[in-house]
């Protein structure tokens, strides 16, 4: 997986090629502001696994649950990825907070806001 700063320059580079803001250079700059918004793309690991549902408390992420069925902290999220455990997200932050955020892949129906929620209690 390439990291951020590789992906930002390359369509950066395919913008500057075209002829100023025709269609294809407003999608690529539409694909390359999710990735500005990420602190940190980490890459994930062959074994990673994917996270296929939220647990919300009071309309809040508090954790998530993964494909192997584990249920985890939002905290122990942010640190699976960090380390390459979950693949398909980044990590960005607002404000205080840190979270993460769905790598953007063109699908909206796999983004974290459009997943399940499960109950579970931290």
């Amino acid at each position: 997986m390439k990291d951020k700063d590789e992906i930002i320059r390359e369509e950066e580079i395919k913008m500057q090629a075209s002829d100023g803001f025709d269609d294809q250079a407003n999608a690529d700059f539409k694909k390359i502001l999710p990735m500005m918004a990420m602190d940190e793309i980490p890459k994930a690991k062959s074994d990673a696994k994917e996270i296929i549902a939220l647990v919300k408390h009071s309309g809040t992420v508090t954790g998530y649950q993964l494909s192997d069925g584990s249920v985890i902290s939002k905290d122990e999220g942010i640190s699976m990825a960090e380390r390459g455990e979950i693949k398909g997200v980044g990590i960005a932050h607002k404000k205080d907070t840190v979270y993460l955020k769905s790598l953007p892949d063109g699908t909206e129906n796999n983004n974290l806001s459009h997943l399940p929620t499960v109950d579970r209690t931290f």
